[in-house]
């Protein structure tokens, strides 16, 4: 690259101060706008958000059957069935469960291990809420738990005389005496575009108990009712258990599992954090595409382009320019604007979803490549058209458009997917720090913070574009006349 046509390039640039300005204001667009992209009210009457052992949100809600368990131990049942209260079709929701548990205490968040049937993914075993391993035979409705210590070792068996194990799974700093017996939970289940509260009935046979098990009678509790991440029972469903011949019915809602955006949706996620990208991008499609169209208007690309450098060359030192101002300023904008409104919005209350400081930098460092390649976009688009208000359009209805169309509530989820996977607006995957967890069925859209493409595979999808559009550009820039 030619230095002293970066430096021309650089000095047109900065000798336009509605540019320079413009640059300033899409930075500080990006530091006050970060609370208009927060999610509405929701999550009940109560803010409260249970944290598991691992430092996450969770949802801990289920109805809980129960004896204490002194020392090591071992129960034994059988499900019988599994149905769901408001389920369209026959059986259960699919992530519904019931089985046997182990756990830490009564306070929220708390330790388990939990082998179970569930209503479409066979038989399992989770432990502490992100931790979830599939056990054989699926069909398997015989299910035991053995605690020797704080091992816990799940196990299931088709006839209740051949068993094989699940997991063994270590729970570290588990009391003497713990809380165990039978649970069922039953999270929302996804209808249409949304999710619809439900509740599962089991039918256990009789708990065949062996160890420390005091000789108490069974207590049956709904856990987490009053938690931020609880849906609660549909209308006219309570939770409770009655004694079935030498079993019991039991009937519960809730989930134990990690808490997604949909558990959540007062919550808040890096990506609200870094609304602002909107409003700034429109304002550097702008600044770019007036960088070339500006010299078309006023015919001052026959001087720029007699300087006999290479019209392939005053393009790419326009691309350099443009991208260089605004990573630069973006990037400054995005890494202080992350940790000073994660601070403030924790401040008002408001849980904020936790990510790695990796993929915080990567949150930030791609919102500001994410614009850089978004400018050199509109500077091919603007050399392609070289009419300013016809560019600028071009380029905000394929990097701002699809974003806003996959928002509307009534858009059917595959279609908000496809609008983020095949658009520039892919690139936006940068952002994102939610995790999409196998083990809990929810609404995962671009809405709610989900982008269906990993982030690099995100900004390929602009990159082509823009690559696609640079090369047209250069080609049209070589045979047109000045």
């Amino acid at each position: 690259m030619n230095r002293r046509l970066l430096r021309a390039e650089w000095t047109k640039f900065r000798s336009v101060p509605a540019w320079v300005r413009a640059g300033a204001a899409a930075a500080l667009m990006i530091l006050v706008f970060p609370v208009l992209g927060m999610g509405g009210a929701g999550g009940g009457e109560s803010t409260q958000v249970p944290i598991g052992p691992d430092g996450v949100a969770v949802s801990d809600g289920y109805y809980f059957v129960h004896r204490p368990l002194s020392g090591d131990g071992r129960i034994t049942v059988q499900v019988a069935s599994l149905t769901s209260a408001r389920a369209p079709q026959a059986g259960a929701v699919p992530w519904a469960k019931a089985g046997l548990i182990v756990t830490a205490g009564p306070d929220l968040g708390s330790r388990y291990a939990a082998v179970m049937v569930t209503g479409g993914h066979g038989v399992r075993m989770q432990h502490d809420y992100l931790h979830d391993r599939a056990g054989q035979p699926a069909a398997a409705r015989w299910l035991r738990l053995t605690r020797s210590g704080d091992t816990i070792t799940g196990e299931a068996s088709a006839d209740g005389a051949t068993w094989s194990e699940i997991d063994t799974v270590r729970l570290p700093g588990l009391p003497a005496t713990v809380r165990a017996g039978l649970f069922v939970a039953c999270p929302p289940r996804v209808d249409g575009i949304g999710t619809a509260v439900d509740a599962a009935t089991a039918e256990f046979g009789e708990p065949e108990l062996s160890g420390g098990w005091p000789a108490e009678t069974w207590t049956g509790d709904q856990i987490g009712a009053h938690t931020a991440t609880f849906a609660g029972y549909p209308r006219g469903v309570t939770g409770g258990f009655a004694p079935a011949g030498d079993g019991f019915t039991v009937t519960g809602a809730g989930d134990l599992a990690p808490a997604t955006r949909g558990d959540l949706p007062v919550g808040a996620a890096p990506s609200d954090l870094l609304y602002g990208t909107f409003p700034a991008l429109i304002v550097i499609v702008v600044v770019a595409t007036l960088m070339m169209t500006t010299e078309y208007r006023y015919q001052m690309i026959r001087t720029t382009l007699s300087a006999g450098t290479g019209r392939i060359r005053v393009l790419a030192a326009k691309a350099v320019v443009i991208a260089g101002v605004t990573f630069a300023t973006t990037l400054a904008a995005a890494a202080v604007a992350v940790p000073l409104w994660t601070r403030l919005v924790r401040g008002l209350g408001i849980y904020v979803f936790p990510a790695p400081p990796g993929d915080l930098l990567r949150a930030e460092a791609g919102t500001a490549a994410l614009l850089a390649v978004v400018a050199v976009l509109a500077l091919a688009v603007g050399t392609i058209l070289r009419r300013s208000a016809t560019a600028v359009t071009a380029v905000v209805a394929v990097t701002v458009l699809p974003y806003f169309l996959a928002l509307i509530p009534f858009m059917p989820p595959p279609m908000a997917r496809w609008l983020t996977e095949v658009t520039p607006v892919a690139a936006l995957a940068m952002q994102q720090t939610l995790i999409r967890y196998p083990q809990v069925d929810t609404i995962y859209t671009p809405a709610n913070g989900y982008y269906p493409l990993p982030p690099w595979a995100g900004m390929a999808v602009l990159c082509g574009y823009t690559t696609l559009a640079l090369a047209v550009a250069a080609v049209l820039l070589r045979r047109r006349d000045a």
